[in-house]
């Protein structure tokens, strides 16, 4: 089968041929894939920035949100048939540890992370694991959702972490950075699950008008002042919670400025250092929130959002041929939305 394989760090990856994925455990699933994202964290991976963490040998098919059709199952799979269109969480969980015990599917003590630490799925097959896929609600194709795998669920956890702990009440603000891959689902997610205004910040004013149509409450070009317009829309005071999908670029020590005292300010994107004065951070209790995807049960929660309408893939697809123009496409601040890669 063909596979997008990464040689070496720093040098675009090629299309090969290689074996296809096989049934070796009696839970496994392979999925036939209908759609493929393609995420920064690609790029990332590309420059070798996971290298120190994942220690992968190279090459290996890179790939990490997915969606398609069940391809084939081991002996003891009876929640998925053949056929079945569905999407993949991005994390192969073992089921038994404490984290998977609760829930916790991001933080399994011996788990796999396709396309992260092993052969991911910009490829025609990709072999996963019963507790991974998540049926498609009837009439969803699979390219159409394939990156709530990962920039999706994403967002959704962030935003849902926060109306859980009620830090986004009626009357409260939320300012979003960046109305991207990721911001534009986080803003349809707030839309979904809470009353809090929302105030969308980005340079270009393609992605702003994108984040009117999502349920932005107001939006502000990132031109400089955006900083002080944030605060005199909140009377000095900054917004309760802020959702930084950017990470770089300064928006780190911005997204600080904006958050108000006892605030929040959510960490997603990354790229950039947190470089904050304890003092300011004790004297304000304001606090930062790490958002590691997603949860299983978040990602059948969006799924019935997507389902219902409510949450939509803003996207660009791509034969699975050109996966490196692609690359090069978001490498470049070219691509708009999401990109997907499509096998024939």
């Amino acid at each position: 089968m063909k596979a997008v394989r990464l040689h070496s760090y720093d040098e675009w990856p090629s299309i090969d041929e290689v074996p296809e994925p096989e049934i070796t455990g009696p839970l496994d699933v392979i999925v036939r894939i209908g759609g493929a994202g393609l995420c920064r964290t690609d790029l990332h991976i590309w420059e070798g920035q996971w290298a120190p963490t994942t220690h992968i040998e190279l090459p290996y098919t890179i790939g990490h949100e997915n969606a398609g059709w069940v391809h084939a199952v081991g002996t003891a799979v009876t929640n998925m048939a053949v056929g079945d269109a569905v999407i993949v969480h991005p994390k192969i969980t073992c089921g038994l540890c404490r984290p998977c015990r609760d829930g916790d599917d991001m933080h399994c003590e011996d788990g796999a992370f396709p396309g992260i630490d092993t052969d991911g799925g910009w490829a025609e097959l990709l072999r996963t694991s019963a507790r991974s896929v998540v049926k498609l609600p009837d009439g969803i194709h699979p390219a159409d959702v394939a990156a709530h795998a990962d920039a999706g669920l994403t967002a959704y956890h962030a935003v849902k972490t926060a109306v859980l702990r009620g830090l986004l009440l009626p009357g409260t603000t939320a300012v979003v950075i960046g109305a991207g891959g990721l911001g534009h689902i986080g803003i349809q997610s707030l839309a979904a699950l809470c009353a809090a205004d929302i105030v969308v910040i980005d340079r270009a004013e393609a992605a702003l008008e994108l984040a009117r149509s999502c349920g932005a409450t107001h939006t502000i070009q990132a031109d400089g002042a955006h900083v002080d317009q944030v605060l005199e829309m909140t009377d000095g005071k900054g917004a309760e919670v802020v959702f930084d999908f950017v990470g770089e670029r300064g928006t780190v020590a911005e997204a600080f400025v904006m958050t108000k005292r006892a605030g929040s300010q959510f960490v997603i994107g990354y790229g950039e250092n947190i470089d904050v004065p304890t003092l300011d951070v004790i004297s304000t209790e304001r606090s930062f929130v790490g958002s590691l995807v997603g949860t299983y049960n978040d990602l059948v929660e969006l799924m019935t959002l997507a389902g219902q309408g409510k949450v939509t893939l803003h996207t660009q697809r791509f034969p699975l041929d050109e996966a490196v123009h692609a690359m090069q496409e978001l490498h470049h601040e070219r691509l708009h939305g999401r990109g997907i890669l499509v096998p024939a």
